[in-house]
């Protein structure tokens, strides 16, 4: 293709020297000033100044970048036999080779140095010198460091074939970097041949990597890697779970005509050919997509952005009881009593839940805020309140609540609304203390009367405690070299409160920050924090005691492919903090370890503890990644126990999709799939979780209530089969002698059959409590199995005393 382009670009050269012609050539001035004559000499100097200082300096990095890509190339053939390897290299050594060719070219007819790559000394200081053949590796982007191609030199078979790959997926993606770079300055790539190349490379340098991802991917032995696509009947992946039951989403809450949700595809024009499938830009909005849930004893509220879904819930599937058609979005839910609470932030939303949306700029119509529905009738909920916000509801916590009221904090991340529609909605700037950005929403609802629900007051919880000022954390943009560019903190996405310790964690934009809510009404930050691999604080856990918050990051938003081979394992990611004297200290990343493809939407989403007694478990959504539990106890050694993933929606497009949350409830884990439907699954035992920790996990208390965004702590009862979870962890941890623990797995065995049956056993009692006292004498090295030891010993004088 590129020798084409060099034969245009010498046509093009000659054709602009072209034989002379009679006609006389001018030069218009400004308005008011006479024409003037210019020679064709003039003519064509000025024709020949089609290109920029920004046009040249591309070209000559370019030149070097892409010989590096040579270099690495020419490694393949003594170092590995893999065939996609090998194919990959000959592409490279083929197209790269002879693009440096037309580069050098197109700099030599324009007068300008074209480096020459294989010297030792080729890189330009684009003033006419050079600074060295490494020295400017650091300013272009994706160029591999003398270190890394040092190791990747010293490398073989397996091992070259990943490094290879990853180097090089970071290589092409650094030359689309530079073709953005240099189409975002003006007056670059005016010269037609220059737009064409530039244009080409960044196509082509995209296209291959997506084979190379492909091929990384292939490298791995997980199953979940090179899942069949489908929308019904994609290919599935599961281990040390068991999926119960998935259901469809509802009618009326997805396109009959395009229940997948996928963009319209373009249809090719009459051939008998086989041609390739071609998308329009725009996908179907987000009219239909599943959303959050929430749980009330035996009833399953799930969110969605036309509305919500209630479900019965028993021993068999979930059962459909009523749908509610109140557009809106996103359609986040809580539910307290015979209230349900829905987030809505769209400007299509109405106040009276119509379909027909809201086209007027402003309109008394329009609803954006906190809608509140009495489902004291679950088959018939009614709208009794609502309460309008400047930025919407993006999402809401609901901090406490009594006989008398309901406190929610509400979290607008849409843009503010006008005053005309809204009075006092300011948009203004940082330095505006009317602005309705840096702050958060507190606000009342009266359970009397829902209908006054009002917004009681707005603290600025993102204000500099020093000088006051409203806009005090991350400003925006990136952290320097090779970090991710971070969002200004000016609103909350997620606030999860945790009522029993008067705590709260908010990810918000830029930062993570903690809060202390003794005041629900007055919330007062006590810590934030940063993080240079963060693009979107997005949600936030605490573990059961509290002692630790994590974190996770929404970088792309949610609508692009974060879980790629080649992805950083920090970016898109949890990060793990504790809480110590109230001060965030970072502690560990967790990552879904397992690469997914271009087609599938993939990042850090929604998830909640496993009550798991001893351990920190938590399950989470990662989009089309699937669900991963994992255990965080230790925050640094963050680890996978268990998954369910299925292959892409679509196998040529990305299509929105997969897991928007995941919950544990009442012994059971749920997960909305956005546009396939409901997940249920139960847990497995394995060699990461054993039979006892999860039937301790059913035992815990948790309430009758579970709402995203709001905590309390799970308590287990004293009941052997919690001390047998213990035990188990113990000899995981290889803290006590085989014999001993023999002897208390035997008698809390026993234990479980008599408390299970209500029999007294005094025997068995007098045993437990000897065996409680040789404990005594134990010494563990750990802190987490210290507290394991602690509290079997609690367990087990609680059940001896339930046996006398």
């Amino acid at each position: 293709m590129h020798s084409a382009l060099l034969a245009l670009a010498t046509g093009l050269a000659v054709n602009a020297t072209a034989a002379a012609q009679n006609a006389p050539i001018v030069q218009p001035g400004a308005p008011g000033e006479d024409v003037r004559a210019i020679s064709a000499e003039e003519a064509v100097e000025i024709a020949a100044n089609r290109f920029s200082v920004d046009d040249v300096r591309f070209m000559q990095d370019m030149i070097v970048h892409h010989y590096q890509a040579v270099e690495m190339a020419e490694l393949v053939s003594d170092r590995t036999s893999t065939e996609e390897i090998v194919a990959v290299a000959g592409r490279i050594n083929a197209s790269q080779a002879d693009e440096i060719a037309f580069m050098q070219n197109w700099l030599n007819e324009r007068g300008q140095h074209a480096p020459d790559p294989a010297s030792a000394d080729h890189s330009m200081d684009h003033e006419g010198g050079h600074e060295g053949h490494h020295g400017a590796h650091a300013t272009m982007q994706g160029m591999a460091t003398p270190e890394q191609m040092a190791e990747l030199a010293a490398s073989n078979g397996g091992d070259f074939d990943a490094l290879f790959l990853e180097l090089m997926i970071a290589h092409h993606e650094g030359a689309v970097d530079m073709v953005d770079a240099l189409l975002r300055q003006r007056g670059s790539a005016y010269d037609p041949v220059l737009y064409d190349f530039v244009n080409d490379v960044r196509s082509e340098q995209a296209a291959e990597i997506r084979r190379m991802n492909t091929v990384l991917s292939s490298l791995s032995e997980d199953p979940r890697n090179g899942l069949a696509a489908g929308f019904r009947d994609a290919g599935q992946a599961i281990s040390n779970l068991e999926l119960l039951a998935s259901l469809p989403k509802p009618t009326g809450f997805f396109d009959s005509e395009n229940p997948a949700g996928l963009p319209p595809e373009i249809q090719p024009e009459d051939t008998d050919e086989e041609v390739e499938r071609r998308f329009g830009q725009r996908a179907p909005f987000l009219s239909f997509s599943n959303t959050d849930m929430a749980f009330a004893g035996d009833l399953l509220a799930v969110g969605n952005y036309h509305g919500f879904n209630l479900y019965r819930l028993g021993d068999e599937s979930p059962e459909l009881i009523s749908s509610v058609v109140c557009p809106g979005g996103q359609g986040d839910v809580s539910i307290v009593g015979d209230l349900l609470l829905m987030s809505v932030q769209d400007t299509r939303a109405r106040v009276d839940c119509g379909r027909q949306g809201v086209s007027e700029e402003v309109s008394e119509e329009r609803f954006r805020g906190l809608r509140i529905f009495d489902i004291s009738n679950p088959l018939a909920p009614r709208q009794v309140g609502q309460v309008q916000t400047c930025r919407g509801s993006h999402t809401h916590s609901v901090v406490s609540s009594n006989e008398e009221r309901i406190v929610v904090y509400n979290s607008g991340t849409s843009s503010i609304r006008s005053e005309e529609e809204l009075a006092g909605c300011v948009e203004g700037l940082p330095g505006d203390e009317d602005t309705a950005l840096f702050s958060i929403d507190v606000i009342e609802i009266p359970l009397a009367d829902p209908s006054q629900s009002r917004i009681v007051d707005s603290p600025r919880v993102f204000a500099d405690d020093e000088t006051g000022r409203i806009a005090g954390l991350w400003s925006g943009g990136d952290h320097g070299e090779g970090t991710q560019r971070t969002s200004r903190t000016d609103q909350c996405h997620d606030i999860t409160v945790f009522p029993s310790l008067n705590l709260a964690a908010g990810a918000c934009s830029g930062n993570g920050i903690i809060l202390d809510i003794s005041d629900p009404r007055a919330p007062r930050r006590i810590d934030a924090v940063i993080d240079q691999g963060f693009a979107y604080w997005h949600s936030a856990t605490f573990s059961n005691d509290g002692t630790k918050v994590l974190f996770t990051d929404e970088w792309g938003g949610g609508g692009r492919p974060r879980c790629r081979a080649q992805d950083p394992a920090d970016w898109g990611a949890d990060a793990i903090y504790t809480i110590n004297d109230g001060q965030l200290e970072f502690g560990g990343y967790y990552k879904l370890p397992s690469a997914q493809s271009e087609e599938e939407n993939c990042v850090a989403h929604n998830g909640s503890i496993i009550p798991v007694p001893g351990r920190d478990v938590f399950v989470q959504a990662w989009y089309q990644g699937g669900l991963s539990i994992l255990d965080f106890t230790d925050p640094a050694n963050a680890y996978e126990i268990a998954y369910f993933d299925r292959g892409p929606i679509d196998p040529d497009v990305m299509v929105l999709g997969g897991y928007w949350s995941t919950y544990w409830y009442d012994g059971r884990i749920y997960g909305t799939e956005i546009v396939r439907g409901l997940d249920v699954f139960e847990l497995m035992p394995s060699d990461y979780l054993s039979e006892n920790e999860i039937a301790a996990a059913r035992l815990a208390d948790q309430g009758q209530t579970f709402n995203p965004q709001q905590q309390y702590p799970v308590s287990w009862p004293e009941h052997p089969v919690v001390g047998l979870a213990y035990l188990d962890q113990l000899m995981r941890d290889e803290a006590l002698p085989a014999e001993q623990a023999e002897a208390l797995y035997a008698a809390l065995g026993q234990a479980a059959d008599a408390v299970d049956a209500g029999e007294d056993n005094a025997a068995l009692s007098r045993e437990l409590r000897q065996l409680r006292r040789d404990l005594s004498g134990v010494s563990v090295q750990g802190e987490a199995s210290v507290r394991r030891l602690s509290a079997l010993q609690d367990v087990i004088e609680g059940v001896s005393a339930s046996l006398r």
